[in-house]
């Protein structure tokens, strides 16, 4: 099974450390992907990390890697609430997929505390901040071995 792993990152994403620090924290998206590369190093990962505020890409980039990824680990960010669009596009994909989310959903406006992605996500990590990434990486990682063996 490939050890390719796909980081999917929804709309305004690309904001991170600077829109809503008090709720998303100062670290940037490039930290985050820094990090996750370490990381997937260490765990014997390949990453492809890749942010977009237009669906279609996230949706075009899931297809991608259902012909080259063992897992996704997706933040849709306002997409989670909103896509069945990204959804179906998941269902499509035969590996294991993680629903990141840097603050805690269910702690705030209560819209956010639906999200499409579930339905599809092997598991969901809120509320760690950027360290959720590489909780999802950690656990994706696994996933991969466990089906592989």
């Amino acid at each position: 099974m490939s050890r390719l792993v796909y980081v999917l990152n929804g709309p305004n994403l690309n904001l991170l450390g600077k829109r809503q620090p008090h709720i998303y924290g100062h670290e940037t998206l490039a930290d985050v992907e820094r990090d996750c590369r370490a990381l997937a190093g260490e765990l014997g990962l390949t990453l492809r990390f890749h942010q977009s505020n237009r669906e279609y890409e996230i949706i075009d980039w899931i297809h991608e890697a259902r012909e080259e990824a063992g897992g996704i680990v997706i933040n849709p960010a306002a997409f989670t609430h909103t896509s069945v669009a990204v959804l179906d596009a998941l269902n499509t994909f035969e590996g294991p997929v993680i629903e990141c989310h840097i603050s805690n959903v269910h702690k705030r406006e209560a819209f956010r505390h639906h999200s499409y992605v579930s339905l599809r996500a092997d598991g969901v990590i809120a509320g760690f901040g950027t360290q959720g990434y590489q909780l999802a990486l950690r656990r994706v990682a696994r996933l991969i071995d466990d089906k592989a063996a």
